[in-house]
């Protein structure tokens, strides 16, 4: 259930996104409130979902994965919840989205090159009882965001 976010809420949000790793005293100047307002309001965010976690921004190209691809799979539908955890598994399994239209999954996976690619693709993921079939998009570069996340009602 959605929980209702008002101005300084929204302000939050968007401060946290930006920048995670903002101590709870910059945090409310920029949002022009009190201390313990924004770490009573961090709070609530985290206790009610809001907020799932604070994570590093990690480059991937830096970790040597340099190979980018959504993946799609159509599934035979009594499998998917076998199939979730073996996906889950597969290193270089990024993101697991169950979706409606023509597939049932995406997986955002990154590996160190194509080769690699091809190996997770044709070797694991095609060999995993319950998938019908793939489709590879390979990422050529990826973008920044277009627009800046808004946190409106």
């Amino acid at each position: 259930m959605a929980i209702r976010l008002d101005d300084v809420d929204r302000r939050i949000l968007a401060e946290l996104t930006a920048d995670g790793r903002l101590s709870m005293r910059t945090l409310a100047e920029r949002v022009h409130i009190s201390r313990a307002n924004a770490y009573a309001r961090v709070d609530r965010l985290r206790e009610n979902g809001v907020i799932r976690g604070f994570h590093a921004d990690v480059d991937p190209t830096a970790l040597g994965l340099g190979t980018t691809a959504y993946v799609t799979l159509n599934l035979s539908q009594h499998e998917w919840r076998t199939l979730r955890a073996r996906l889950r598994s597969l290193p270089g399994v990024v993101q697991i989205g169950l979706v409606g239209g023509e597939f049932d999954v995406i997986l955002l996976v990154r590996t160190r090159d194509n080769a690699e690619l091809r190996r997770l693709v044709l070797d694991e993921i095609q060999s995993i009882d319950g998938v019908l079939s793939t489709r590879t998009l390979l990422v050529f570069e990826e973008l920044e965001p277009v627009e800046p996340v808004t946190w409106d009602e």
